[in-house]
Formats: structure tokens, C-alpha cells, sequence
């Protein structure tokens, strides 16, 4: 009858189900395999990740082993050194650039300081020095000036070929040391180079004495652009002194 299965039906009905049922215990347990193998390899890279974060960060592993320092002419090397103040043997990734940066800015002599890391083991320090520009002469020596008007340096004499900046001091916001330096620096390189010292009693008072006994009666660095112009035309004038304070109404004399 068809409502009843034999014997034999039964037993391969079984014995089907018991096959389907290894079936899937196997892909479950490929799938939990799979799974648990991702897990491994997922923990594997955390740990592996978390031991390179540890041997950079906190091990010498990549720590500092050398300083470079670049740049320098009148400053040493030393000098730079021990102004950086490089922990030899930290971490690179936890040396603190900025700071250093800053501890060699501090140096009179340095203009500009750059530093860097340049991997494996390196910090590199760029040094950029301060230029000269005019001397002021005083008993306790010859004081260096650049074009900031920042008193950098005083050495037993002045260099050739510097002129002299005749003020008492010199200082960034010293107002007329300022004018002197500004108006030296915007005066045309051919005249400059016959300049020999530069002086001024206010900010808008600046006088240049330049070789042969001549002056150039400058005034103060308004319009420097247009007297640096009118300048160089008059000079090819014979005269003694060259007036261009007011560059519209400029004027050669000789007193």
C-alpha cells in the first residue's frame, strides 16, 4: 500500500539522513576551522602590530644614534650639539623636533634652524647663520648687525668690507637702528659696496658716507624704492653730497 513504507525503504531513508547529517557536522566544522583561523591570524597581526609599536616607540630598536649638523660656518658643530641637547639612544619617533629646533634658534648666530628625522638612526639640523651687514665699533670690540638690525656676534675687529652702522646699540625694535639697517640694505649693491658708515639721530633722519668724501642725505625709508632709482641716476653726476630724503625735488651740492 502507499501509505506504508517497507523495511527496505526505511533502512535507506536512514542511512540518508545519516549521510546528510555528516554532511553538514563536516561543513560545520570546515566553516568553525575557517573561523577560528581568521581569529588566529587577526590576533596574530594585533600582537604582531602592538610588539612593532612597542620596539618603536619605547626600545631602542630605532632610536637616535647619530646627529648631523648642517650649515654652519662661523658656529661649530659642538656648539650646535650641546644647543640641541639630542637624546642619543630615544625612540626617533618620540624625539620632539620642534624643541629642538627651537634650543638652536636661540643661538645669536643662527637665522633659521630646520630639523628633521632621516631614518634609520639620523636627526639632521639645518642651520642657516646670520649674515652681517654693518659693524658697531666699541671699546669692548666690533658688534655684528644683520638686516633684522639684530645685534648677533662681537668680535675683536670689524670685518673688511663692512660699513659702520654709528648707533650705540642695535636691537629689532630699536626704532632708529631699524631705519639705519633698512635704508643700508635698499640702497642700490654698486653704491652700497662705497659705503663706508651710516648714521642717523632719528628713524627718518638717515645719512650715508660713502667713499671720495661723498654723502647721501637719505632721510627715512619711506619711498626707499624710488630714492634707491633716483640715486643711482644723480650719482652719475659729479657732487659731494646727494639728496633724495624728498626724491621728487632730489638735489646735488657741493658744499
Amino acid at each position: 500500500m502507499r501509505g506504508r513504507r517497507t523495511s527496505g525503504e526505511r533502512v535507506v531513508s536512514d542511512r540518508g539522513r545519516r549521510v546528510s547529517d555528516r554532511g553538514r557536522l563536516r561543513r560545520r566544522g570546515a566553516q568553525r576551522g575557517r573561523i577560528i583561523r581568521r581569529r588566529v591570524i587577526a590576533l596574530t597581526l594585533v600582537i604582531g602590530t602592538l610588539g612593532l609599536l612597542y620596539g618603536v616607540y619605547f626600545t631602542p630598536l630605532l632610536g637616535v644614534r647619530s646627529v648631523e649638523v648642517l650649515g654652519t660656518k662661523d658656529l661649530t658643530k659642538p656648539q650646535v650639539l650641546d644647543a640641541a641637547a639630542v637624546p642619543s639612544g630615544n625612540p626617533m619617533l618620540t624625539i620632539n623636533l620642534a624643541a629642538i629646533r627651537d634650543r638652536v634658534a636661540a643661538l645669536n648666530r643662527v637665522a633659521s634652524v630646520n630639523v628633521s628625522r632621516s631614518w634609520p638612526a639620523t636627526v639632521r639640523i639645518d642651520v642657516a647663520e646670520r649674515v652681517a651687514v654693518g659693524v658697531i665699533k666699541t671699546p669692548t670690540g666690533a658688534h655684528l648687525v644683520d638686516h633684522t638690525a639684530k645685534d648677533f656676534a662681537t668680535v675683536a675687529s670689524a670685518p673688511a668690507g663692512l660699513p659702520e652702522l654709528q648707533l650705540t646699540s642695535s636691537a629689532a625694535d630699536d626704532p632708529t637702528a631699524v631705519a639705519v639697517v633698512q635704508v643700508l640694505m635698499a640702497v642700490p649693491d654698486k653704491i652700497r659696496a662705497e659705503v663706508l658708515s651710516v648714521s642717523a639721530k632719528s628713524p627718518n633722519s638717515v645719512v650715508l658716507s660713502l667713499s671720495a668724501g661723498r654723502q647721501v642725505r637719505w632721510g627715512g625709508v619711506a619711498d626707499s624704492t624710488r630714492k634707491a632709482g633716483v640715486l643711482t641716476a644723480l650719482m652719475t653726476q659729479p657732487g659731494k653730497v646727494y639728496d633724495v630724503s624728498s626724491p621728487q625735488l632730489a638735489t646735488i651740492s657741493n658744499p
